[in-house]
């Protein structure tokens, strides 16, 4: 399999895109209005602590507290109040006897930070140090932990936490033996450390150049805390393009190609330092051609932003978004004679299996997803669909969990949620339809319109009003003005101009005084 990562950068943004083989399995976008959170540390101010519902919120200087799930609050020490070095949600690497040695030591629920309820002994107006864990969806803010933890090239840092794990991802035993000799020997005192699967067959003097320079950042931190006051940013994490490298760029990437000068120059820079010998992977792209055209990336991230994905029998994906969940439902896209019905739906419902993990992956979506399948009579073959959904789902760096298909074929998955998908991303709310995809008919509009008037007539003795809307909707008005405008002030004996204002949605229409100038619109309808 060949794998590699591209890079387009523009004036506006960089965009990442990740290939097997030339098909898209990961794709990441990185721009200066939407800057990547997580793996940031502030030193919040706790706003409010609801024992109720577990958590506790921090002012971080955002429009929104960031929440704080008692289950990611850590132990106390003697020089930071919040500070532990539990590594639960920072990446795909933790292992698991690491993860069972810091819960049983002093790591999330430590006796020293829990009162006789078990509830955190934490109180509104205390300073304390969070990092980001997931960034803000809607009108939700941040997550975040008070276990800090630094990501290096190789390895994990873990500020006061004297555990020190090794990546599930190396199996061999030996190496991890040398590499939990070398974490020992190399790890100061009051740390944890977690060694990364990119440092497998890596030498103790890269692994311990890695961990020098996690150590100063920590330092650097610590000085903030002294200096700093609530809230403040004291530590920023790399930017998307340089994290995807950081962790990404592993030795079974064939090729790195990058467009533009000055980036090529600094991820080679990067690379020659952490791991030289990684360096020739990475290759200039020259040419007069658009670098995702000449790979034929860009008609492929096209796909993610329709909710219609074709499969290649000739079925097809419709995935739609709801307040509460992703909702995807598969379609055979053909009729099929009833012997060969539970066949060809098996077959659909395999390449919608292998299509769904991608497009999870791609479009970055998370949290409850529910999948509606082609009905199988068989339960082998129900079985094949989740056999075939766990297995694609262990190329996700994500945290997934499915359940088995249920009677009327529908598959529930919960996926990790790190940050907006890439449909919130790169996509802004229509100012039209508010985002619901649908606008009021015109006839539904004079409707409105009359029964406002109504009202008004039945309140009010004015007999003059100034009617502003969209200009769209002005000018349909305008169309039918001698069957509409001119019946209405024929018959409720009133004197209506019609303006336009382009600020308005096209579903809102306001109405003024034109005497005063005053807007009625609410005070009508609220009128009983």
């Amino acid at each position: 399999m060949t794998k590699e990562i591209i890079i387009n950068s523009s004036t506006s943004q960089t965009r990442v895109a990740i290939t097997e083989d030339g098909n898209l399995v990961d794709f990441f976008v990185d721009y200066p209005e939407n800057r990547r959170m997580v793996g940031d540390i502030y030193l919040g101010k706790v706003a409010r602590v609801l024992p109720g519902i577990k958590a506790a919120f921090v002012d971080i200087g955002m429009k929104h507290d960031a929440f704080l799930h008692f289950s990611d609050i850590g132990a106390r020490t003697q020089q930071f109040q919040d500070i532990l070095g539990d590594d639960s949600d920072l990446d795909e690497d933790d292992d698991e006897e690491t993860s069972n040695n810091k819960s049983n030591s002093h790591g999330r629920n430590g006796k020293d930070n829990v009162d006789s309820h078990g509830v955190p002994k934490l109180h509104k107006g205390e300073d304390i140090i969070i990092q980001i864990t997931k960034e803000p969806v809607d009108n939700k803010g941040v997550r975040v932990t008070s276990s800090v933890s630094l990501p290096g090239r190789f390895c994990v840092l873990l500020p006061f936490d004297n555990k020190i794990g090794v990546s599930k991802k190396i199996s061999d035993f030996k190496e991890r033996k040398r590499l939990r000799h070398i974490a020992r020997e190399i790890l100061p005192k009051n740390f944890g450390l977690i060694i990364r699967t990119v440092a497998k067959f890596q030498t103790e003097e890269a692994l311990k150049d890695d961990l020098n320079n996690l150590v100063k950042t920590w330092q650097g931190i610590e000085t903030a805390v002294k200096t700093e006051k609530p809230p403040a940013l004291i530590h920023q994490d790399l930017n998307t393009t340089s994290s995807v490298i950081r962790d990404l760029f592993t030795s079974d990437i064939s090729k790195v190609f990058i467009d533009s000068k000055k980036l090529y120059k600094q991820i080679k820079s990067y690379v020659e330092v952490v791991q030289p010998q990684l360096a020739d992977k990475i290759e200039p792209f020259k040419s007069t051609n658009s670098i995702f055209d000449s790979f034929k990336i860009e008609e492929q991230i096209k796909t993610l932003m329709g909710r219609k994905v074709q499969l290649p029998s000739g079925g097809y994906l419709i995935i739609e978004r709801t307040e509460a969940m992703f909702v995807i439902d598969v379609n055979s896209g053909r009729y099929a004679k009833s012997k060969e019905q539970e066949l060809n739906s098996l077959k659909t419902d395999l390449e919608a299996s292998r299509e769904i993990c991608r497009q999870l992956r791609l479009r970055d979506i998370g949290g409850i997803i529910v999948v509606d399948f082609i009905d199988l009579e068989d339960d082998k073959n129900r079985k094949k669909i989740y056999d075939e959904l766990r297995k694609e789902f262990r190329k996700d760096r994500a945290k997934v969990s499915i359940l088995p298909m249920s009677d009327f074929g529908l598959v529930q998955i919960t996926r990790q949620r790190i940050r907006q998908n890439i449909m919130q991303a790169m996509k802004e709310v229509c100012p039209y339809c508010l985002g619901t995809g649908l606008l009021t008919k015109h006839s539904h509009q004079v409707y409105d319109l009359e029964e406002w008037l109504r009202k008004f007539k039945r309140i009010s003795k004015e007999r003059s009003l100034i009617i502003k809307c969209h200009p769209a909707v002005a000018s349909k008005l305008k169309e039918s003005k001698f069957r509409t405008f001119f019946k209405l002030e024929l018959k409720y004996f009133i004197k209506l101009k019609l303006v336009e204002d382009s600020s308005l949605s096209i579903d809102e229409i306001k109405f003024f005084s034109k005497k005063t100038q005053k807007e009625l619109t609410e005070e009508i309808n609220n009128a009983s």
